[in-house]
């Protein structure tokens, strides 16, 4: 195991608020993306990807709102 004293950013409100409010993805669902995020120290929308909470075409959606933000 490897063991790292950087940790992540907890997830923005703004990528929050897009996920649920722009991709219509549950709160729920978003709730278990972040608790699973900062438990992994991972980028939150890779982890919802890898979860199955988000699509690929989702994932991708996410990534370049990110990109321009």
């Amino acid at each position: 195991m490897i063991s790292s004293c950087n940790s992540i950013n907890p997830p923005s409100d703004a990528l929050c608020n897009f996920i649920v409010d722009k991709l219509g993805i549950s709160k729920n669902a978003l709730e278990l993306g972040v608790k699973r995020c900062l438990l992994e120290n991972a980028p939150l929308p890779i982890v919802m990807w890898s979860y199955g909470l988000i699509s690929l075409s989702q994932l991708k959606i996410i990534l370049l709102w990110l990109n321009d933000n």
